[in-house]
């Protein structure tokens, strides 16, 4: 059996082991990103959270604070077309993550937002992402959530 390998970065909350199959690729990069690809998911926090740090491998001031939109709203449907099915080697909807980027003011979280138009689509098997914009759907780039 293989040994899982393992390595050091640094991130936006510090230095962190990350393991290689926990890579996330993305062929397109993101939007105003395009130059970077290779990205994690890091826990923000040890409890139970829907925030997450999707850190940049290769940069460490680059991470985005990202969340499961259903944690917010139950009726969020993102569209893929049938060539970012292909991209993300979707074989089965269940391989599917939804995340969104967050923005969370200084000192002011209560008027923290999610883009609903930009989503982040994970193939959690074959660990390759995406930004799918939603433009056409009617959501906002800056929906606030209600607390739940």
């Amino acid at each position: 059996m293989a040994k899982d390998r393992t390595k050091k970065i640094m991130t936006r909350l510090g230095e962190r082991e990350i393991r290689s199959d926990a890579v996330i690729y993305f062929p397109r990069g993101l939007i105003g990103l395009e130059d970077k690809r290779d990205f994690v998911l890091l826990s923000v926090k040890e409890e139970d959270s829907p925030f997450l740090l999707l850190q940049c491998i290769t940069d460490p001031g680059l991470g985005l604070l990202v969340a499961d939109p259903y944690s917010f709203l139950d009726d969020y449907d993102v569209k893929l077309e049938s060539l970012d099915r292909k991209t993300l080697k979707l074989e089965n909807v269940k391989q599917l993550a939804i995340l969104v980027t967050v923005t969370i003011p200084q000192h002011k979280p209560e008027d923290t937002t999610l883009n609903l138009q930009g989503p982040i689509v994970l193939n959690t098997r074959s660990r390759i992402g995406l930004q799918v914009p939603q433009a056409d759907a009617g959501y906002p780039t800056h929906y606030r959530p209600a607390q739940r």
